[in-house]
Formats: structure tokens, sequence, C-alpha cells
């Protein structure tokens, strides 16, 4: 693949010199790694998302999963997808405190946070329909369950291990992992959230393909759940197994 750039174009005359109709482009060859991750929805998403979007009424579309699922990735583009507003837990908590995640871990202490984030998500719900992304240990509290089950319809977006580790290993602001051994802490703590992940609506395996393609399996699932009548409540899982 390449990118076709326009950047530093000028006419050009038959002899080279400027002032001509003709017009340069910079062919720019970039790394794999650099390249866009952008995927066309395919067509039976698109025409899917203003049923969906109709049939939610006033319920939210909330995401769970562990660190490094890419529930904010992947919610930013369904809330585009859906025209609805995007919200992210974690962002609105930092907002409210004025102050980083990782500071009010250090400051409070991690139950401290998780009353806020109680109270954050039970605000974001009432003020639906939105996608909303939560954080990972945000269903370990019953009221947010129940209150995830009363007012939105929740994505489990399930990752390997393996996978959250290549994710998160070159950041810093994932206070859960200031451990003498983060990868024991992850198997941990996905052994204690599964189960209770495992409640959502419907499961989409996050992996390492374009976002849109994650994105289409969402609506896809979505319209599924809610306008084909199709999917069993809570068993129903897209994408393929890593």
């Amino acid at each position: 693949m390449f990118d076709i750039s326009l950047q530093g174009f000028m006419p050009l005359s038959s002899n080279g010199m400027s002032g001509g109709s003709m017009v340069a482009l910079q062919i720019l060859t970039l790394p794999i790694e650099e390249m866009p991750d952008i995927a066309l929805p395919n067509a039976a998403s698109t025409t899917h998302e203003a049923e969906v979007a109709a049939a939610l009424g006033g319920r939210s579309v909330v995401l769970v999963g562990m660190m490094g699922a890419g529930k904010s990735t992947i919610g930013r583009r369904v809330s585009a997808r859906l025209g609805l507003p995007f919200l992210d837990a974690d962002t609105e908590i930092e907002a409210a405190h004025r102050l980083p995640i990782p500071d009010i871990f250090e400051k409070y202490g991690e139950p401290y946070f998780r009353d806020g984030e109680v109270r954050v998500i039970a605000r974001l719900l009432d003020n639906g329909p939105a996608v909303i992304a939560t954080g990972g240990g945000a269903v370990m509290r019953e009221e947010t369950r129940e209150r995830i089950r009363e007012k939105a319809v929740s994505i489990w977006l399930k990752v390997d291990t393996d996978v959250i580790m290549r994710r998160v290993k070159r950041r810093s602001d994932r206070p859960l992992l200031q451990t003498p051994d983060p990868e024991a802490t992850v198997e941990r703590l996905v052994t204690e959230r599964e189960p209770l992940y495992s409640q959502a609506d419907v499961t989409i395996w996050s992996r390492d393909v374009p976002h849109d393609k994650i994105v289409d399996e969402c609506i896809e699932a979505l319209y599924e759940k809610l306008c084909a009548g199709r999917a069993a409540q809570g068993g129903d899982s897209l994408g393929a197994a890593p």
C-alpha cells in the first residue's frame, strides 16, 4: 500500500519551471506499522445502523472488558456510525476530580475510585442514549451491572491476555499494573472479571484486525440482538476467536 500526498506540490511547465499547468505528486511509502487502520463498513452493517439506533430508544450501548480491549477506540467508531454521543467513563471521572486516574488511585485508593465510578456511570446511563466505554473494573460492582442491564445493551470486547500485554506494556497510566509481575496481575484480573463480563448481551472478539472490522461486528451483533430476534440474551459471540 502507499499514500499519495499532495504536500509541497507546485504547477510545473513542460520545461520543469513553475508556472505551467502540470501537477507533481509526491508519493510516500509508509511502513506497515504506520498504515491507517481503515476498513470500509460492509453493506449489511451500513443498512442496519438506523434500525439499531431506533431500536435502542432511550437505552445506551455500554462496552465492557479488560484494559487494552479497545473499548474507547471501538466505542468512538460505534457512536459515529449510530449517530450517538460517545462518553468515556474514565475521562468523566478524571474531569470530575481534576486528576488523572493514577493520581486518584494513589491519593485516595481503589475503593474510593470505585465508589466514584459507580456514581459516574449511573449519571451517564441516566442521560442516555449514548455509547459508553467503561473501565475494566466497573462490572465488579453489582449496582453498576444492574444499571447496565436496565438502561443499556452491553457489549463485551473479549481479548486474550497476550494481546492485552502487547497493547498496554508501553503505557504507565494503568495503576493496577504497577506490580512486580504485570502479566500475572492481568491473568488474575481476567480470571476474576470474565464471569461478570460474560453477562453482557453480546460478545465480540477484540483482535489485531482493522478497527472498523470490529465495529462492523458490533453493529451486526446489536442488530441481531435488537432487531432480528435471533440473538439469545447473553449468549452471542461474533468474531473469530484468535
